[in-house]
């Protein structure tokens, strides 16, 4: 089993190296070139909301990023800092009046590439798990 974490700046740079850390211990536990790219996908958009939408960039705050994983599961837990949302009020992004507006593409992706997908604190903390199988 691995285990790490990390608590980073609300800056981009600081979420890709965390990223690349994370991407290669999934590797090394042996996840397909399939697997990897929703994980890789899914931890990204996440990073992104926690930096962007919760802690709006403000470099007085940070996010923690916890990964948990071994040869049949992983999970990654992203916590920022932010005054948080209620998921079940983000409009619909494949709704025709929500085409053009460019919010709630990131938690659908995050949904559609992770087994779970789950939110604590009041939105500051989505916790995603993803299944080592083979579909």
């Amino acid at each position: 089993m691995l285990k790490d974490h990390w608590t980073i700046s609300s800056d981009v740079k600081a979420a890709r190296d965390i990223g690349r850390n994370i991407m290669q211990a999934v590797a090394q536990l042996g996840y397909s070139e399939r697997l990897s790219f929703a994980i890789r996908l899914a931890l990204e958009e996440g990073l992104v909301n926690a930096i962007h939408h919760g802690n709006r960039h403000d470099p007085s705050k940070h996010v923690e990023v916890d990964f948990v994983g071994d040869s049949r599961q992983i999970q990654i837990t992203i916590t920022d800092q932010g005054q948080g949302f209620d998921p079940a009020r983000v409009p619909d992004p494949t709704a025709d009046e929500n085409l053009e507006k460019p919010t709630g593409r990131g938690i659908m992706l995050m949904q559609a590439y992770m087994d779970e997908v789950r939110y604590a604190s009041r939105g500051r903390r989505v916790v995603m798990k993803k299944l080592n199988r083979c579909d």
